[in-house]
Parts: structure tokens; C-alpha cells; sequence
């Protein structure tokens, strides 16, 4: 036997011994890479075609060499050419990973997918990746479950599944008889016996057996059940991500010995109990979020030890106890969320300086002590929200030096002392609230110098003196509130200056006097008014019946007196507006009717006598002034006829001879601009086409720019059939004003042509911005709830303050657009008809696919319920970011829509708020949205219900 071994030993020479060796290496390689790139073609065939693994083929007369995928896009080889990095991240890749034959790559480091559009399930055989280092599935669409085998992955130290709808759980039909592939080492009968611990969405505990991990990932998905304890066993972790989850108990105690940790995050979940104190000794913490839980107790004092604190965050929670005490020392911080607790503690003791302090809220907590001058060492500081809490003392200048401040909100306190006069110095300040404090003395004039300032509130304080007119060059003030104080004087007649005003304009409780400036009546965006409970006189201004976009006024409790304009808000408003002004009168139910007041002894005899003498001569002149336009209107048409022959009258003639044909800028702009700026509406200049017609760019001479809608022949002579009542529904639309929509300058219509001019809108419409990748990820959530809110303003303002209503008839996302602010613009009245009481509104179905309402299927009566389904497929498209086709059947084949989820719905594009009150408003909207889809109309709201509903969201802090 011995000889045996010895003879084998030198039959083989060592200088022979390593060419074989590195022949047979080589043989390996070769064999390695061919079933790698049989793999990855496997893996391809079973994917959807598409351009992005098009370099994924071997050429016709492939040898073994040849069969090398290392030339492949996102296939990275090691020097042996063997696969060690598959890289396909944001690629747009389409597809499942049941296909991937993990097995044939031994050597693979890298596996990184994220930013893709995988679904199915993560197959269980990715465990087979010994080697693996790093692993990225983040924001895909994978769903089932989270394979235990990746307890196997011990090499792993990135490990991102985030932005899934993974649940976590194990699911017991892989394996219906407890067995497993033992070829492949994935799962053994004892890993089957945890499933009944794993169901409902947990983490496995195994996860805790990846020693190397340093980075865990697992937000933004469908995760349950309690965080596992193991991850305290994880020494070498450094971020731990699962927020946005369902995950419920208490945060493990382990955490708090994970040294290296330094980005912890577990905001919106349904965790409770109270946070271990043992965090703050983790020193190396640059992150904390543990916002939006049901968390109790202290927080942990030592949360800063580490003097490394950037981003905090606990805010909607139930936590009690004093503010910890590390974060006064604490110069590293940048943003700071500690709302909506009972935290207690002195607001000067227990804050410090922050020189790179961004963003601080401490609103609705327990807080006392002073608003410290230190504050106005936070150079950086863009928001310093305290509101709610028993704050203290004045004002102090210092925060007036702060030039970064965007909002200052200190409402709900007890502060006293004046507003300082420096406020002015603000020049960035957008918001600025004091509302319900014991601010004295008067409103500075300063702060007509913010140029930026959107919305003031000083109300309920015991501010004196007299509205400063100054106030007025606020051009951007949306929202004025100065109620519940001790102003005197007269209302300032440059108040109506404030075109941008809005929301709000209230000066309600004050001791203003003197009469209503007629100027009111140029604040044509105002939603709601309040002057009551003042010494107000006079009569009330004809000016404010004209302001359209008035909901709500009230001019209660004041000394006014003379009759109620007869339009607009007046015919809409409840009597309690206008109720304790003993001199008023009006067609409101509890007032007096103003010909009570005209009639008297003297003073009726001698009205009744002017009307005698004054209507005969009136109608006389009416009468020869027609009379004379007629035959004037002859002459030139016929003049023009001979001129030019009938039908081929040139334009400018034509708009010279029949001057009413359009309504378009008092004469300023004519027809003969539009057809000279389009080129005779040729295709260059098209940006649009609907149903009715082309939408052309039309830039005039002078730099005005304007959108041509050009309709469809067949409009125009259906139109040409009723010229007058054409004509009149256009006039009424020029002259229809609201912010949120689109304005229509004129009309014309001629044999040739009959269109529509309206204001140019450069953003774009809402389907262009949601189709484009980018553009929709600009479209933040809050964007989006304003796209909403002032759609459905819109669509409330048609139906309930115009007279007669206007149904759209024609609402998609293609027709409202937004401006440079994104705010929402309805555009495109060309199906637009008027509802009339004492008509049946039978007309052809008007619309686009996917938005008409389903009773037109088999009626083509037009109510403003049809506009109201539309517009819930809207509000569902925007927060979807596409049409909401399948969801729509979905709620129409079930009696039963508590099932849906509000993340199931969200745009996948946009991440998931992280602030309460932004994923408040998106459910509000979700809601609201799916019962203005109910099958029956009699189940929809109306468009004023859901508009007040939205507003009334928005006014909750």
C-alpha cells in the first residue's frame, strides 16, 4: 500500500503539477461562465421584452468562450471571469425573480435590483448566495412573504427590501407537507415548525444570526407583529429602518446596546410602551425618528449624549415627562418634531443654542418658561412652531434677526408684551400666527414690509389702535385674521388691495367703525368675510355682490343700514349674517323689505312722481338709440358685402362691420390677432385636442400669451343654430371670476370659425404632469392635496354661487391644469351648459371615457352629480398617480369598501408622508373621493359638501 502511494507520487513531476492545476482552473472558469450566462438567459426569457437587456445574447456562432456574460450591461465579473455583481438598479426592469437561478452563481457579492418594477415573491433559493455581501430589492413591487432562508445570507452587510409590499410572514404553502429541497440546505423541518409564529407579517428572530449586517431595511412595507429581539445581538449594525410598517409591542432593550448605531428609525407604526433609556447611551445616534406611535412615558434623557444628534423626532405620541435633558447641550441638531405629547419643561432652561437648527415644533405639549433670546442664535432656522403649550413673557427682539424664518407660530400661549416693531426684518416670513396669546399695544407697521407673508394671524389678543394701512402691500397675504382684539378706526381702503387674499379676511370682535370700503369688492379671490360684531355704518357696498367667489360673509352686530346688494353671496348667505343691524333691509328672511322703508308720506308720493316722468322718457330714448343702431348695423353690412363679396369677407372688415360678433378685451384684442398669431390655426401652434376641438399657443404682438380653443365644425353649427343663446352662455362665462379657474378673456364665432380665448397656463395640465417620471415626483403630497382642494373649490363655486349653475360636463385631468404655485386651474367651458331650473337638460353625452358618470349610460340627463363623479376619479388619480380604473370596479362590484387601505393607493413614486397630518388630509381626500363614485347620484355629495369638508381639514393645525 505504501508503495502504492510512493509510485503515485512521482508519477506526476511537480513542474507538471501546476499547468494542470491551472488547466483545470481555467476548465472550471469556462464551465462557471457558461452556466452563468445559460442562467441569466433563462432568467431573461422569462421576462417581459423590453430594451434594457437587449446586450443580453450570444452571438450566432457562440463557442465556450464566447459565452461569457461579462460584456453584459449590469453583469460585473471577477478577474476569473466568474459573475460576482449583478447591477440592474433603476433600470426600469419588469418582471419576477422566480426564474433567476440563484444556485449558478457561487460567487456572486452584489445583488442590487432597487428602483425597479419587480413583483411575485422573493424566491426562498436566493439563500443559496453564501458569498453575498449586498442586497438591495428596495422599492419594487415584491409582495408574499420574506424567506427565512435569508438567515443563511451570514456574509450580508446591506440588507434592503424597503418600498416593497413584502408582509414578512412565512407562508406555509410552499411547503404543504413540511419539506424542503435539501439540495439546497434552504429550510429544515424546524424552520417549518416557526411558522405559526411568523404568520401575520413578523420578522423572523433568525434575522438576528446575521452578524454582519450593518445596515437593515425594511421601511415602507406590509411588515407586522413585534420587532425581533435578536436584533439587540447585531454589534455591528449602524441603521435600522422600519418605519412606515404595522409593527406592534415594544421596542426590543437590546437596541439600546447596539454601540455603532447610528440611524434608528421607527416612526408610523403601531409600537407602544415606553422607550428603553438605555438608547441614550448609545453615543454614536445621528438619527432618531419615533414619530407617530402609541408610545409612553419619559424620553430618554441622554438621547444626545453623543453630541452627534441630527435628526429627532418623536412627535404624535403620548409621551409625558420632561424634555430630555442632553438636548441642551446638544449644537448638532437640525431638525427636531416633539408635537402632540405632554412633554413638560421650561422652554429657556432646557433648550440651548443651535447654530445649524432648521426646523423645530414643539406645538401642543406642556411646555412653560420664557421664549429665550437665545433663539436668535438659530441663524439656520426656517420653522419655530410652539403652538399650545403655557409659554410665557415677551416677545423677544432677537427673533426678529432671524433672516431664514419662514414660519413664526406661537399661537395658543400665554405671551404678553407688544409685537415687536422689528417684525418687518422677517423678509422671508411666509407665516406668522400669534393668534390667542395677551400680545397688547398695536400691529406694527412693519409688517407691510414682509413681501413674502402669506398668512397673519393676530387674533384673540387685546391689540389696540387702528388697522395700519401699510398692511396692505402684504401682496402675497392669503389669510387675514384680526379678530377678538380692541381695534378702532375705520377699515383701511387699500385692505382691497390685497388681490392674493383668499381664505380668509376676517375683523370680526373689534371696535372698527366708519363704513365698509367699497375697495372690498376688488378681492375678487376672497372665500369667506367677516366683519361682524363691530360699530360698522353706512350701507353695505353693491361692490361685494360682486365678488364671485365669496362661501360665507357675515356683517352681524354692526350699525348698518339701506338695502342688501341683490347678487352673489347675498342671495346665498344664512339671515343670522346680517341679523342686529337695525337699518338694514333686503330680500333676507328677517329683515325688513326695503319698499316698506321707501314708502312715506312725502318720500313715496315724490318717488312715485319721478317714476311717472322718468320711465316714459327712458324708454323713449331706448327705443330711437335702437332704432338708429339697426340701420347703422344695415348700412355696414351691406357696404361690407359689396366690398368684399358675401361670404369671403376678409377679417378685418368683418370685426369693422359687425363689432358684436366677438367679446374679447373691450376691442383691444380682435379677431384678426388670434388668426395672424396661429397662422390661420395652423398644426405648429397646437397644444392640445379634445373631444370639441384644438387647444392653440397664441403670442401676440405685444407679449400677451393666450390658449385658442378652436371647435370641432360640428360645434359650430350646432352652434350657428341658436347663435343668440351661444352668445349668451359665453358672455356669462367671461364674466364667471374664481381663482381656481381658468379664465375665459372672449369668444368668437363666424362661418369660418368659432372659438374660445383663455388665459395661458405654462405648468401644464395634471395627466401630463402625473405621466412623466419626474414631474410627478415634484408633485409632493402637499401639492397634490392642493390640486384637490382647489378643484373641488372650483367645481363648488360653478355649482353653488353661479346663477344659473354651470355643470363642466368635461372634468379629467387634462383639464385642470396647474399655474407656476400649483394651484389648481379648471380649464375648458366648451361642454359646459348651464343648469336652468325650468329646463329638462337633456343634451348628448359630453365627457372623456373614465370620467362620465355611469346614469349617462342610460340617460343623458346632465346634473352636477355627474361632475361630481368625475371629479372623484380625479381626487382617486391624483393620490394613485394614474387613472383608477381597476379600483373603480373594484368599488362598484363591492358592497363593502372598509378593506381599502390608503397606502394601497398612493402614488408608488412619492414616499409615504411621514407627517400625520398630511396622511389625515390624503385620507380625507381617499374617502371623500370614493363616495363621489357611488353607482347612484342620490349617494354622492354635493361639491359645496366637499369642498367644505376639505377646508375645514385644512384649518386644523
Amino acid at each position: 500500500m505504501a508503495g502504492q502511494k510512493k509510485l503515485l507520487s512521482v508519477s506526476l513531476p511537480c513542474p507538471f503539477l501546476f499547468p494542470f492545476l491551472l488547466l483545470l482552473s481555467s476548465c472550471r472558469t469556462i464551465e462557471g461562465s457558461a452556466v452563468e450566462a445559460e442562467a441569466l438567459l433563462q432568467w431573461k426569457q422569462s421576462l417581459p421584452q423590453q430594451q434594457i437587456l437587449d446586450s443580453w445574447i450570444l452571438p450566432s456562432n457562440s463557442n465556450s468562450s464566447a459565452s461569457n456574460p461579462c460584456e453584459w450591461k449590469g453583469i460585473i465579473c471577477n478577474n476569473q471571469g466568474l459573475v460576482i455583481e449583478i447591477n440592474m438598479a433603476s433600470t426600469g426592469l419588469r418582471g419576477t425573480l422566480d426564474k433567476l437561478n440563484f444556485s449558478s452563481f457561487p460567487n456572486l457579492l452584489r445583488l442590487d435590483l432597487k428602483i425597479n418594477n419587480l413583483s411575485g415573491a422573493i424566491p426562498p433559493s436566493i439563500g443559496v448566495l453564501s458569498k453575498l455581501q449586498f442586497l438591495d430589492l428596495s422599492t419594487n413591487k415584491l409582495n408574499s412573504t420574506l424567506p427565512l432562508s435569508l438567515a443563511n445570507l451570514t456574509e450580508v452587510f446591506e440588507l434592503d427590501v424597503s418600498r416593497n409590499f413584502i408582509t414578512g410572514s412565512l407562508d406555509p404553502r410552499l411547503f404543504p407537507d413540511g419539506s424542503a429541497d435539501s439540495r439546497t440546505g434552504l429550510w429544515s423541518l424546524r424552520n417549518f415548525l416557526l411558522q405559526d409564529t411568523l404568520l401575520q407579517g413578523r420578522v423572523p428572530e433568525e434575522i438576528g444570526n446575521v452578524k454582519s449586517l450593518t445596515l437593515i431595511a425594511f421601511d415602507r412595507s406590509k411588515f407586522s407583529g413585534p420587532i425581533p429581539q435578536s436584533l439587540g445581538n447585531l454589534s455591528n449594525l449602524n441603521v435600522l429602518r422600519l418605519n412606515d410598517n404595522y409593527f406592534s409591542g415594544e421596542i426590543p432593550k437590546g437596541i439600546g446596546n447596539l454601540r455603532n448605531l447610528t440611524d434608528l428609525r421607527l416612526f408610523i407604526n403601531n409600537l407602544s410602551g415606553e422607550v428603553p433609556q438605555n438608547l441614550g447611551n448609545v453615543s454614536s445616534l445621528r438619527v432618531v425618528h419615533l414619530a407617530e406611535n402609541n408610545f409612553s412615558g419619559d424620553l430618554p434623557p441622554q438621547v444626545c449624549k453623543g453630541g452627534q444628534l441630527v435628526n429627532f423626532s418623536a412627535a404624535y405620541n403620548s409621551f409625558t415627562g420632561p424634555i430630555p435633558t442632553s438636548l441642551n447641550n446638544c449644537p448638532s441638531l437640525f431638525r427636531v418634531l416633539m408635537q402632540n405629547n405632554s412633554l413638560t419643561g421650561s422652554l429657556d432652561r432646557d433648550f440651548g443654542a443651535y447654530p445649524n437648527l432648521n426646523y423645530i415644533d414643539l406645538s401642543y405639549n406642556r411646555i412653560e418658561g420664557n421664549l429665550s433670546p437665545k433663539w436668535g442664535e438659530c441663524k439656520n432656522l426656517t420653522l419655530l412652531r410652539i403652538t399650545g403649550n403655557k409659554v410665557s413673557g415677551e416677545i423677544p427682539e432677537e427673533i426678529t434677526g432671524l433672516k431664514n424664518l419662514v414660519e413664526l407660530e406661537l399661537s395658543y400661549n400665554n405671551l404678553s408684551g407688544s409685537v415687536p416693531e422689528s417684525i418687518g426684518n422677517l423678509s422671508r416670513l411666509s407665516v406668522l400666527g400669534l393668534r390667542n396669546n395677551r400680545l397688547s399695544g398695536s400691529i406694527p407697521i412693519g409688517i407691510g414690509s414682509i413681501g413674502n407673508l402669506a398668512s397673519l394671524d393676530l387674533s384673540s389678543n387685546v391689540l389696540g389702535g387702528s388697522i395700519p394701512s401699510e398692511m396692505a402691500d402684504c401682496s402675497r397675504l392669503q389669510y387675514l385674521s384680526l379678530s377678538k382684539n380692541n381695534l378702532n378706526g375705520s377699515i383701511p381702503f387699500r385692505i382691497g388691495n390685497l388681490a392674493a387674499l383668499q381664505k380668509l379676511l376676517d375683523l370680526s370682535y373689534n371696535s372698527l367703525s366708519g363704513e365698509i370700503p367699497s375697495t372690498l369688492g376688488n378681492l375678487k379671490s376672497l372665500e369667506n368675510l367677516n366683519l361682524s360684531h363691530n360699530k360698522l355704518s353706512g350701507s353695505v357696498p353693491n361692490s361685494l355682490g360682486s365678488m364671485v367667489s365669496l362661501v360665507s360673509i357675515n356683517l352681524s352686530y354692526n350699525n348698518l343700514e339701506g338695502p342688501l346688494p341683490d347678487e352673489g353671496i347675498f342671495n346665498r348667505a344664512e339671515p343670522d349674517a346680517f341679523s342686529n343691524n337695525e337699518g338694514l333691509c333686503g330680500n333676507i328672511e328677517g329683515l325688513p323689505r326695503c319698499s316698506d322703508h321707501e314708502t312715506g308720506d312725502d318720500g313715496g308720493s315724490s318717488k312715485k312722481k319721478l317714476v311717472t316722468i322718468l320711465v316714459p322718457t327712458l324708454v323713449g330714448a331706448l327705443l330711437i338709440s335702437l332704432a338708429l343702431f339697426g340701420t347703422v348695423s344695415y348700412i355696414l353690412r351691406k357696404k361690407t358685402e359689396r366690398v368684399y363679396g358675401g361670404d369671403r369677407t376678409s377679417a378685418k372688415a368683418e370685426e369693422k362691420a359687425i363689432p358684436n360678433m366677438w367679446y374679447f378685451f373691450n376691442g383691444k384684442v380682435v379677431y384678426s390677432d388670434i388668426i395672424e398669431a396661429t397662422k390661420e390655426f395652423d398644426d405648429e401652434y397646437c397644444i392640445g385636442e379634445g373631444g370639441s376641438g384644438k387647444v392653440y399657443k397664441a403670442e401676440l404682438p405685444e407679449g400677451a400669451v393666450f390658449a385658442v380653443k378652436k371647435l370641432h365644425s360640428r360645434d359650430g353649427e350646432m352652434g350657428m343654430e341658436n347663435s343668440k343663446k351661444f352668445q349668451d352662455e359665453a358672455r356669462a362665462l367671461v364674466e364667471t371670476r374664481h381663482s381656481n379657474l381658468v379664465r375665459l378673456f372672449g369668444f368668437c364665432r363666424r362661418k369660418v370659425h368659432t372659438f374660445l380665448v383663455y388665459d395661458y397656463i405654462e405648468t401644464g395640465s395634471l395627466a401630463h404632469i402625473l405621466s412623466i417620471g419626474k414631474e410627478a415626483m415634484e408633485l409632493d403630497w402637499p401639492k397634490r392635496i392642493r390640486a384637490v382642494r382647489g378643484t373641488a373649490r372650483a367645481l363648488s363655486y360653478l355649482h353653488h354661487n353661479c346663477n344659473p349653475p354651470i355643470i363642466h360636463r368635461n372634468i379629467t385631468s387634462k383639464n385642470v391644469l396647474l399655474d407656476s404655485r400649483f394651484e389648481a386651474r379648471v380649464s375648458d367651458f366648451g361642454t359646459a351648459r348651464f343648469l336652468k331650473a325650468d329646463a329638462s337638460n337633456w343634451t348628448a353625452v359630453a365627457g372623456t371615457s373614465g370620467y362620465i358618470a355611469p346614469e349617462l349610460a342610460y340617460t343623458t340627463v346632465a346634473t352636477e352629480k355627474c361632475d361630481v363623479y368625475s371629479f372623484g376619479v380625479l381626487a382617486l388619480e391624483v393620490l394613485a398617480g394614474k387613472h383608477p380604473g381597476d379600483l373603480i370596479l373594484t368599488l362598484h362590484s363591492s358592497s363593502e369598501n372598509n378593506d381599502i387601505d390608503l397606502k394601497d393607493i398612493l402614488d408608488s413614486r412619492q414616499p409615504f408622508p411621514r407627517i400625520q397630518k398630511t396622511v389625515n388630509d390624503l385620507s380625507l381626500i381617499m374617502n371623500l373621493a370614493i363616495s363621489c363614485v357611488c353607482m347612484n347620484p342620490r349617494s354622492r355629495p354635493t361639491m359645496y359638501e366637499v369642498s367644505r369638508l376639505l377646508e375645514m381639514q385644512a384649518a386644523v393645525g
